[in-house]
């Protein structure tokens, strides 16, 4: 085979991995920035130049063949190298560049992440920026994402991982739900209250809290709770808490600026809430043994803002 027939394959092959990445022509083409026919197409050449099918095409997703998972196991590791090799050389070429696509929580997105962006894309004009606003925890590697902002207690060691900043939970109540409710006195009184719930697989919710007895000991408990509202939003149960409806568990970032505005009362201020929201904001990206500026530049930039805004 000559040269001029290797070098379409390689392209074909490596718009295979990226398939078997996204398991969908349309996500397949907008990441690599060509039409969904172009993908169909090349990958019919790729199946007619090895003489094997290497997917099958469903009504919902496609799917890999032995002899295509096979090709993208033997490839992929070396598109890997190649790319991260690419990625190296360019950031030599100055100014950090391309497109970086990022995944945040909604409400950390809207509140936090969001505002801290126009100031970035002016430093760093030659980046470009998709922001990808979700509650799911999205699977970094095979959609294509370069970093996602995760509130959680701990990174995933098979990842690269950068604290952006602590964080905490903040029990919370309006004035006036506490004027008609009166104010929880310990933790247990909150099984007599409406509570405003965060919704979570599972049908059982109870909240956990600890507080300091002395100077080596830590109380512990586990108070069963229920109310007649719900939402997987934390936004959303901020706005139902200003309205009166009961009591919230929020993260500070979204409860912070209402407190110190005297629109919200901080419930129970000696417990600490444990176990229900992380205690850190985190980067994280894919490993890889160098990390693209690009990538570096903005994770500096929201370290550089959540301290500024501390």
């Amino acid at each position: 085979m000559s040269i001029r027939q290797i070098s379409p394959i390689l392209a074909d092959l490596h718009l295979l991995t990226v398939l078997a990445q996204a398991r969908s022509f349309t996500k397949a083409a907008r990441l690599l920035g060509v039409s969904k026919a172009s993908v169909s197409t090349r990958v019919a050449n790729l199946e007619r130049a090895v003489g094997v099918p290497l997917v099958r095409r469903t009504t919902r997703s496609v799917v890999l063949t032995d002899a295509g998972r096979q090709l993208v196991e033997d490839t992929e590791p070396s598109f890997a190298r190649i790319e991260q090799s690419l990625s190296s050389v360019r950031d030599l070429a100055g100014n950090p560049r391309g497109l970086l696509r990022v995944s945040a929580p909604v409400a950390l997105g809207r509140q936090r992440i969001a505002p801290m962006l126009p100031s970035f894309l002016q430093r760093y004009p030659e980046i470009r920026l998709e922001l990808d606003l979700s509650d799911r925890f999205v699977n970094l590697a095979q959609e294509g994402f370069d970093l996602a902002i995760r509130h959680a207690q701990t990174a995933p060691e098979t990842h690269v991982a950068w604290v952006l900043r602590e964080s905490r939970s903040l029990l919370v109540a309006s004035s006036a739900y506490l004027e008609r409710h009166g104010m929880p006195q310990h933790p247990a009184d909150l099984s007599r209250h409406e509570c405003l719930l965060y919704l979570r697989d599972g049908s059982a919710q109870s909240w956990g809290f600890e507080r300091e007895v002395g100077r080596k000991r830590r109380e512990r408990v586990g108070v069963p709770v229920s109310g007649r509202f719900k939402a997987n939003n934390s936004e959303v149960l901020r706005e139902a808490v200003l309205g009166g409806l009961g009591i919230g568990l929020l993260p500070d970032f979204t409860a912070t600026d209402e407190l110190q505005a005297g629109r919200l009362v901080q419930v129970l201020p000696d417990w600490k809430p444990v176990g229900f929201f992380g205690e850190r904001l985190f980067a994280i990206r894919p490993w890889s043994r160098q990390v693209p500026r690009a990538v570096q530049c903005l994770v500096d930039h929201l370290r550089d803002g959540f301290a500024a805004a501390a």
